[in-house]
């Protein structure tokens, strides 16, 4: 897609590759970390960014707040952070 993303234009089939694109992200980042306890996390923060209208840069958040709480609940940190 290009442009934004809007609310009322994106269907939850058209997240899923978002989705699995960060959750690939996290895994590589991550690999010590089950990979169902990183889809729970990315789940929990697109569903926090949901209602947002402007949908462009959701994946770039999810992302981090997952990254962080990773790192928070697995006692980590990464030099690039």
């Amino acid at each position: 897609m290009t442009g934004p993303l809007h609310t009322d234009n994106v269907t939850d089939a058209a997240k899923e590759p978002s989705i699995d694109q960060v959750v690939d992200r996290l895994v590589t980042r991550f690999p010590h970390v089950p990979r169902l306890h990183i889809v729970w996390i990315v789940g929990e923060e697109f569903e926090a960014l949901d209602e947002g209208r402007i949908r462009t840069f959701i994946p770039t958040l999810v992302e981090r707040g997952a990254r962080v709480r990773i790192q928070r609940e697995f006692g980590l940190s990464t030099a690039s952070d």
